[in-house]
């Protein structure tokens, strides 16, 4: 069997080029991993053309979009968020900063004089086939007030409809479930909770057809 000469210039060039293949390979993955942790993060910064921008994170209408920091925070300085969740400036209940609640926010009493919001279904496992519906100005905000009386954080929304007047729409939705649910305790109706959420999308869909 014959052997190679490593001496040979062809192979001396064939180690170089296998060498350059690897580094080339290398960066092409280190570039790989770079782009996959812009797509997957959600909040920090990235540098690009000479500049610090920030990236919309995903699972939002302007996911991938990019801003400038500077420019991003300027316009923090004037946004609202509860809990995370953006409220936009024409909310009635509108006032720039971060809060964990709009009790943060606002008093009770102004929360009330307000009749835009939501009316909502929420359930528990440990109530199984009952359903809550209540209002409020945001119903994400009132799930996470019930979830300190869960030991498993487990009170889910399961519909909700945005009115101009939460206090007629969830009157009128508590005369609708007491026609359909077998039984009535307050805001909560023996109810399974796939009628409970036709029973909101059939609303929905009276609303639009009215429009």
């Amino acid at each position: 069997m014959g052997t190679y000469d490593m001496t040979h210039p062809a192979s001396r060039n064939s180690g170089t080029n296998g060498r350059r293949l690897n580094r080339n390979m290398k960066k092409r993955r280190i570039r790989m991993i770079k782009l996959k942790e812009r797509a997957t993060r959600k909040t920090e910064a990235v540098f690009e053309d000479g500049e610090w921008w920030y990236i919309r994170p995903e699972g939002t209408k302007t996911a991938g979009k990019r801003e400038r920091i500077d420019q991003y925070h300027k316009n923090n300085d004037v946004r609202m968020f509860v809990n995370g969740k953006y409220i936009p400036t024409s909310h009635p209940l509108h006032k720039p900063g971060r809060y964990k609640s709009l009790d943060d926010a606002w008093s009770h009493n102004q929360i009330e004089k307000t009749t835009v919001g939501e009316v909502y279904a929420i359930v528990n496992p440990a109530f199984p086939n009952w359903v809550k519906v209540g209002k409020a100005v945001n119903a994400d905000d009132r799930c996470n007030g019930y979830q300190t009386s869960s030991p498993f954080r487990d009170y889910t929304i399961i519909a909700r409809l945005d009115t101009d007047n939460r206090h007629l729409k969830e009157s009128h939705m508590h005369k609708v479930f007491t026609h359909f649910a077998e039984e009535r305790r307050g805001e909560w109706f023996k109810i399974d909770h796939v009628t409970a959420i036709k029973l909101f999308n059939y609303d929905v869909k009276e609303n639009m057809d009215a429009a």
